[in-house]
This record gives structure tokens, sequence and C-alpha cells, in this order.
């Protein structure tokens, strides 16, 4: 039988494959976060006709007569190169500018993504859109530690955050030189119980001299004494501290070393205030480093949690395991999870998508191809019939 009959239909084969792999291409040219795939052909084994002869000293050298037994498929290689990004607007969608992959939990497997179109479910949880539960790691108190385990990202609605008692409050900038007025400056402090407490810092000049007392309506709260030197600057030797007592208790230190008594203009404010009422969450950021970021009723702001990403030494050695996917294999090399920003992972883009890298034209040049190698392949068969067709009407 012809070689040349096996080695056609080895060409329809492989280039049926190379047909499936662009048609799914241009298939999920829309899709979220997919990478385009591209076939490698590499020769089958070669029939050797006549081996290969060393030089003597009366003829030279032959080289090896040999013939292709056919094509086959080499590998199926995915580029991982960076999609288009797509605003969306929404809170929860991810795009990953760079490397890396997102990590998300089916049951106790791990698989790895590119499409970051996330959501909460009902329990607060962070998935995607079969369900599985995005990984990172949760804070305590604000403080996130990305050396622990990474776990599922859960940010539940109504979270509250108890309150913290003021502890010092900072006053600073400039009283005008030779000023003999009173002024009153207004700072709100809470207890130990989150509750606010408005208070008036009012100084009043006493012969080169304030006096400050902290007023709580008509309470007094604490009292003390700012000196001025000649050169505008603070006494050293002089307190620049108010001490302040609450009436559940709550102590409260106003400092007002940075204040100075310099000619110009005058700047007395209060630069600084601690402490805060309880607070629910209302929303929520999503910053580069993938810190979710609460912000709450009472106006702060306090770290949820911070989303992972994994890198691999060798990505084309992933798994696709449905849904826009992988799973990790003995060639990909093990997950390196670590925060986005840091060693070879790309940062986050929140309220957008990645976009597929297809190439349309790209694609549709290798679908005419693919087809014509088909063609070209079918042609062969077609040869080889009739040389055979030929062989069998010798004897009529």
């Amino acid at each position: 039988m012809l070689r040349s009959l096996f080695s056609g239909i080895t060409g329809l084969r492989q280039h049926q494959t190379m047909m499936d792999v662009v048609g799914n291409n241009i298939a999920n040219v829309n899709t979220t976060g997919y990478k385009t795939s591209s076939v490698v052909f590499e020769d089958t084994l070669s029939q050797l006709i006549r081996a290969s002869g060393a030089a003597g000293e009366e003829r030279g050298g032959v080289n090896p007569a040999q013939v292709g037994l056919g094509v086959q498929l080499g590998g199926i290689n995915v580029n991982f190169g960076q999609g288009s990004a797509q605003s969306t607007g929404k809170a929860t969608d991810l795009m990953v500018q760079g490397d890396g992959f997102f990590i998300v939990r089916d049951g106790q497997e791990s698989l790895y993504t590119r499409a970051g179109a996330f959501c909460f479910d009902s329990d607060g949880r962070l998935v995607n859109n079969q369900g599985l539960r995005v990984q990172g790691w949760v804070g305590a108190a604000g403080v996130i530690n990305t050396d622990g385990a990474i776990a599922d990202i859960v940010l539940p609605a109504g979270t509250l955050i108890p309150p913290s008692p003021s502890s010092s409050v900072t006053v600073g900038g400039n009283i005008i030189s030779g000023t003999e007025s009173t002024m009153t400056l207004g700072v709100t402090v809470f207890d130990q119980a989150g509750n606010s407490h408005d208070l008036s810092i009012v100084l009043t000049y006493d012969s080169g001299s304030y006096q400050v007392e902290v007023l709580e309506g008509e309470d007094s709260r604490g009292t003390g004494t700012l000196e001025f030197l000649d050169d505008g600057t603070q006494d050293p030797d002089a307190p620049a501290e108010v001490a302040v007592t609450l009436e559940d208790g709550t102590e409260i230190t106003i400092g007002m070393g940075g204040v100075t008594s310099f000619g110009g203009s005058g700047s007395l404010a209060v630069t600084d205030a601690d402490g805060y009422s309880a607070g629910s969450l209302q929303q929520f950021q999503i910053s580069a480093d993938g810190t979710v970021v609460g912000i709450f009723s009472n106006g702060e702001k306090l770290n949820m949690a911070q989303i992972a990403l994994s890198s691999f030494n060798n990505p084309q050695g992933l798994e696709k395991a449905g849904n826009s996917t992988y799973r990790s294999t003995s060639n990909s090399g093990l997950s390196q999870v670590g925060v986005p920003g840091s060693g070879a992972r790309g940062t986050l883009l929140a309220g957008s998508l990645e976009m597929s890298n297809v190439d349309l034209a790209q694609e549709f040049t290798g679908l005419i191809i693919a087809q014509r190698g088909f063609q070209a392949n079918s042609r062969v068969i077609t040869a080889s019939d009739e040389i055979l067709q030929d062989l069998v009407n010798i004897k009529r």
C-alpha cells in the first residue's frame, strides 16, 4: 500500500485538530479572561531507505535517504498574553494587570483563573459565577497577616466595628504674636462606650501667656497654660499638654506642643483627634494590592481582607479545568501564593474585567491555512487512490 495514502490521512487528522483549536478560539472571542491556543505540528518517524555511509579513501560519504510517514500533533500551546481591559464599574469585578491567577476553591481542590467576574453570595463570601470561593487572607481588627494560610474571602453585610475611645487630640498652628483676645476651638471626642462629647478648647490671654481650659458645656474637664518665649516658640520647661477626664473616666491628652506665636497670620486649629463611635459596613473598595477596605457609617476605613494571587514557574503546564479555570500539574510547578504586586504577580484593577486575547485577524488566517492544509492532504489521498486504480487496471 502507498505510504502517501497514510501520510495524507495523518494530515487530515491533524488539520482537523487545528480547525478544532481555531474554531474554539473564535468561539471564545468574548469570553472573559480567555487565553488563545495554537497548534504545533511535527513530523512522525521516517522510514530509512538507505543508511548513511562514512567517507573512505576512494569514495565520499553518503547521506541517509528517508521517507516521512506523515504528521503528528506536537503540542497545543496557550498564549497567556495580557488581554484588554473592559470597564464594568462593578466593584467586585477584578482584572489582573500582569502575570498571576486568582485562586478559587472547589470543595477541597484549588483552581486558578484569570476571569475576575466575582460577586458576594448570601453568606458574604466572594465567589465567581460557578460559586467557587475566592481565596485570600481575612483581617482581624484591621490587621491582615499575609504570612498565614489563605481562606475564603468573607465580607458579611451589616459588619460592625466596636467603638474606640479617644486618647489624644493635637492642636497646632500659629497664634498671632500680641493677640490678647480669647480663642475657642471645638473638637468631638468619644468615651469608652462610643458616645460623642463636644469639647471647647478656650485659650485666654493672661500677661504674655495663655490660660487653656477645656469645657464640655459649662463643665470644666481640664486646664493648662501655654508659655511663649520672645522668639515666638514655646517655653521648653512649661508643659504643652492638657489632661482631660470625661465623665465616665476616659482620659484624653490634648497636645499643644506645635503651637507657635509668630507675627503674620493666625492658623490655630485642631489638627488630629483619634477615637470613633461604633459603625456598620456601608461599602467597600478593592485596591491594587488586593486589599478589601471597608467603609463604615462612622466614617472609618478598615482593612477587611486581601485577595491572593498565584504564580507558576511554567503556566503553559496548567491544565484547563473548564469554566475558565485551570488546575496545576506536575509540569506547571507548585502554586506560589502571594500578595498582588509582589514577586512576579501583577496588580489588580477593580471595576474592570480582562477581555479575551483572541486576535480575530490571526484566527481567520489560521482558519484558511487549516482549510487549505486539509484540502491539500485530501488531494494526496485522491492522487494515491488514482495510482492504485491505475495499478489495478494493468491487468485487464
